[in-house]
């Protein structure tokens, strides 16, 4: 009886730490052609998410942010702060006008979580209108 109560002690502090932090470096894909994008680092500064773009697959390395309208208008997209200040709200992270479209230099509103320890679900708003986006963990 012992051992089994060990047993399960064991197993359920595997699990509980077993969990994955977002933080991390992430793969992001072409909605159309499933071709890898981007990689993307996700961190969390005084409680909050913010994304960065740290390498890309498609474009020129030395891209700029043409159709942005605010402080990043042609500033380079590698090394850029897409995704800023969303807050934790249960297993989700939240906020409105948080996350940047370097191609059209649009904000959306955005919930971030992880759908399971290796894939990570973002999802864009705009007014009702949705669209999820999966992304792999790299590391």
């Amino acid at each position: 009886m012992k051992y089994l109560l060990l047993f399960f002690i064991v197993l359920f502090q595997t699990v509980l730490f077993s969990q994955q932090s977002i933080e991390g470096t992430w793969a992001t894909y072409d909605d159309n052609t499933g071709k890898l994008e981007s990689e993307v680092e996700l961190f969390i500064k005084n409680g909050k998410l913010y994304g960065k773009i740290i390498k890309l697959y498609n474009m020129e390395q030395d891209a700029v942010c043409v159709n942005c309208t605010d402080y990043r208008k042609n500033k380079p997209i590698v090394g850029m702060i897409f995704m800023s200040g969303l807050t934790k709200n249960g297993k989700e992270w939240t906020g409105d006008n948080v996350i940047l479209h370097p191609d059209n230099g649009k904000l959306y509103s955005g919930k971030v979580w992880l759908d399971n320890t290796d894939r990570l679900a973002v999802r864009g708003y705009l007014g009702w209108f949705y669209r999820t986006q999966y992304w792999k963990r790299v590391s």
